[in-house]
């Protein structure tokens, strides 16, 4: 198990104004999002827990990890030919979390919520890029609990017991209703593959702001019809 705790954290007026889709043309949210950012930089400080684990076994919908069982179709068929996977947890951090914003004060609320995540999406970006690297792998993909309707959010509670005890390691709790406190974090599970994969071309719903591809209706498709 690793711990990465200092995560450099690249924030820019224009990349969140960019991100926002408010680039240039409004000068109050400009100086809204430089306020933020100025602030949100010597605050942030996002975190990453990861480890090795071994698959012990598959069976119909199921996988076995390091003795938890998971069970989801999706992750059955993506795992097929993997047995070392990278379960991981990352976060923009209770600092960030902490920083007070009216929530009043609505279009400000949104840019430090879009902050929080371009925050979260470094993290994780600093995690990738370790993995590739120190071991050396060619290409990765990668899933979350509730992603998918074949993952639920429910499996959360088997994900995180994979690392004992997530607040004190990097400040992160699970609710009853398996929500992750802070907000702007995400787990899942890291695979090497040959074909990158996305939850997103598996998922129909429209208009998503997290949408990473396209949704692949043959891809679906398959998954439905495949034999595990």
């Amino acid at each position: 198990m690793e711990v990465f705790n200092n995560i450099p954290v690249d924030l820019e007026t224009d990349k969140v104004l960019k991100f926002i889709g408010m680039r240039g043309g409004n000068q109050q949210i400009e100086e809204i999002v430089q306020e933020l950012v100025e602030v949100a930089r010597s605050v942030a400080r996002p975190k990453v827990v990861y480890k090795v684990s071994y698959i012990d076994s598959k069976n119909g919908d199921t996988v076995t990890i390091d003795g938890v069982r998971f069970t989801s179709r999706v992750l059955r068929i993506n795992l097929d030919q993997v047995e070392r996977v990278f379960p991981y947890i990352a976060t923009c951090g209770t600092e960030l979390e902490e920083m007070a914003v009216p929530s009043s004060d609505v279009m400000k609320s949104f840019c430090f919520d879009a902050i929080k995540t371009m925050v979260v999406r470094s993290a994780i970006t600093y995690l990738s890029n370790h993995l590739i690297e120190y071991y050396a792998l060619d290409k990765m993909s990668r899933m979350s609990p509730g992603s998918l309707e074949s993952w639920p959010l429910a499996q959360q509670k088997e994900l995180f017991s994979l690392f004992g005890d997530t607040e004190e390691l990097i400040g992160v709790r699970l609710t009853k209703s398996c929500v992750m406190v802070p907000l702007k974090s995400v787990s899942g599970i890291y695979f090497p593959t040959e074909i990158t994969f996305e939850s997103c071309q598996l998922c129909p719903r429209e208009k998503c702001i997290g949408r990473r591809a396209s949704y692949d209706t043959e891809l679906a498709k398959k998954y439905r019809e495949a034999t595990v």
